[in-house]
Order: structure tokens, then sequence, then C-alpha cells
């Protein structure tokens, strides 16, 4: 897999690009697969999937990749988001899986050349976001089409499985440091996830039904809406400004955030801060979010933005693993960690594991660290 030859290989300055290609998850024939065309998409009408009908409905679209660095620095802001707005019928959340990792017919002249560049990449970015980074990258991913269909499969199982399951497969790479880029390595990395059946999750994610969902984000994925043509970076190392694509068609940077509801939208790409996800959902849905009540660790300078911090054995157990910045995010102010947690370290700080997720986890599959009670 060979780096884009229009991103600059010094500083940061967008979502981890690779050339992309066209291999048996491009070319084989299932019907119901939408072809990219290039136009820009209306954001209210992208593959049948706008907003709903229901007066106030708000639609968030998370255009990601399993194995994105952005996206994974992204995921403190994205869960303490998602809880806000998680008792809120009214809110409809949906991935796009949007292929950062493309089949190349051409592999790397000197994979080992590549991969000690590329882990150069990811640890530029962890600096910006203080995600945990691998202490050894095995590789480049050779391709996201395999976690991409893992993660879509799981979505047959619930919000709470999905969740857990895309949160395994962003390990595999960035704690582990073994990409989930085969079938059979993606559907290991989420071995033991509570509440999951594996062989339903097998089966679906080989399923012509699973790929032509996977093949359709990776089209919509590929009709930007226009404002993320051209952005401003403001202070964000990634603004966000859409990609081009081998082929030449644009598409969204990773990850990027689209609220829309019946009578508008905005768009968040980038790497951003909490409050400027929060400024998009309320300019379109007043009142969504509840009146705080006390200031919140990660934004002590202003009122808090809902949720309520949790406290640090409540947030572990819902969450089964946390980055330090996720525990700021999402935790209050009391002592951490709590007792029994089980600590991963990696090349950019810890990776903290409730004790019934470290006996399942990958990570601690070989060694196990636990956390002073």
């Amino acid at each position: 897999m060979t780096p884009d030859t229009d991103r600059p290989d010094t500083g940061v300055t967008g979502g981890a690009e690779v050339t992309e290609g066209r291999e048996d998850y491009e070319t084989r024939d299932v019907t119901g697969h939408h072809e990219a065309t290039g136009a820009l998409a209306d954001p209210n009408s992208l593959d049948g999937r706008g907003p709903r009908d229901s007066p106030g409905a708000l639609d968030i679209v998370e255009y990601t990749d399993p194995l994105c660095p952005w996206a994974w620095g992204s995921e403190p802001v994205f869960r303490r988001l998602r809880a806000a707005l998680t008792d809120d019928d009214r809110v409809h959340w949906r991935r796009v899986y949007c292929i950062l990792f493309d089949h190349d017919d051409d592999p790397a002249p000197d994979p080992a050349a590549e991969t000690a560049w590329y882990a150069r990449y990811v640890e530029e970015i962890s600096a910006h976001t203080h995600a945990p980074r691998a202490l050894r990258l095995s590789r480049v991913a050779a391709s996201s089409w395999p976690a991409s269909l893992v993660a879509k499969a799981a979505e047959a199982q619930g919000t709470e499985v999905a969740d857990r399951v895309l949160r395994r497969l962003r390990e595999s790479v960035f704690v582990l440091g073994e990409p989930a880029d085969t079938p059979e390595s993606a559907l290991a990395a989420v071995s033991g996830v509570p509440g999951l059946d594996a062989e339903r999750l097998a089966a679906d994610a080989a399923s012509a039904e699973v790929l032509a969902q996977v093949r359709a984000d990776h089209a919509e994925a590929r009709r930007p809406v226009a404002e993320v043509l051209s952005v401003r970076g403001g202070d964000s190392p990634h603004p966000g400004a859409a990609k081009e694509a081998s082929d030449g068609q644009r598409r969204y940077a990773l990850p990027t955030l689209l609220v829309r509801t019946a009578a508008g939208h905005r768009v968040v790409p980038g790497w951003r801060p909490y409050e400027e996800y929060v400024a998009a959902v309320t300019e379109l849905s007043r009142g969504l979010f509840p009146a705080p009540t006390a200031p919140h660790p990660a934004s002590p300078l202003r009122p808090a933005l809902a949720p309520t911090p949790l406290p640090p054995a409540t947030a572990l157990a819902h969450y089964r693993t946390l980055t330090d910045p996720e525990r700021i995010h999402l935790t209050d102010a009391a002592p951490w960690p709590p007792p029994g947690t089980v600590r991963v370290d990696t090349a950019n700080g810890p990776l903290w594991l409730h004790p019934d997720e470290a006996a399942v986890h990958p990570a601690t599959a070989p060694s196990r660290t636990t956390a002073p009670r």
C-alpha cells in the first residue's frame, strides 16, 4: 500500500491517506450497490438516508474508518457527545465507513520503510490528540474493508455491541499494533465482546447484504457536501477539507460529522474540540442539551455541557476501556483508577480496562498489569 503522493511527508495535515485501488470488494456484483457519481451531496438526501420526518428529529452522520488515527483521537469527544444525546429519542447517529485503506494492486516496494514512515505519522497525530499509540506497529494496514464489514455487521446486534466491536477494531492497530485488516484478524480482534453472537457476526460480515451496505458507505463518502471542499483550519492541525481520492473523486476527511434536521444541516470536519460539535447540534435543535448543573472537568472555564460526569467505576464499567483523554471528558474528579482496573501501557499513555474486559481483551492475553488499589 503506497501513501498518496499529494500528501506531504512532514507535518500533520490530514487523515492517513493511501492510494485507492479496486479489488474484489469493489468489483463483486452485489445487487443494490450505488455507484459513486462524483456529484456533491444534497445533505438532506443521501442514498435515501435523510432526516426522519418526526418533528425535531436530528440525524448525526459520522464519516469514519476503524483504522483511522484521527478518528481514534476523536473518540473522547464523540463518546462524550453520544452520551449527551443518548437519552433523546429524537437523535439518530449513523456511521458511514469510508474505507481509508482501499485495495491496491501495487504493493509497497519496501514494506518495512513504509511501516516506519507510517508509525512516525501516527506519532505526530497522537502528539495532538493525546491518544494511545502502539509500542510497535507491525505493518501498515493492507485494507479497511474487513474491519469495516465487521463493524457494519455488528450493527445488527444493537448499538452497544456495535460500539464495542468498533472500539476493539480501533484498538487492534492503536493499542496492539496489529491492524485488523483481514477477515480473520478482524473477527479475532472482537472476540469476547459482551453480548456478541460471534457466529452470527462472522456470517453477516461475509454476506452480500453487508457488503452492499459498506459499498454504499464507500460511495456516500465520495459525495461530500460543498462546505468541506474548502475548510479554514483555525487552530486545528487537521481542519478536515475533503480529500482527493486516486480516482479523482473527493471524499470526506476522517472523521467528519454531518448534523442534519429537516430544516438544514451543519458539518464539522476533521479534528475539533467538543464545543464545536455542540454548537452544530444546538444551532439546529435548540434546547436539546439540558441546562448544566455543575462545571465539567474538561470545560473548567465555561458552564458544563451535558452529559453529567460519571464516577470513575461507573464510566469504566459502561465503556469497558478508557484512555486518559476519555476519562477527563467522561468522569468526575473522584480518584483514579477504580479498584481492580487493569492498565495497559502504550507509547503515548495508558489504556485502562475494566477487569471483566481485561479477562477477554487481546491486549491482556500475553501479560497483565493491575493498577494499584
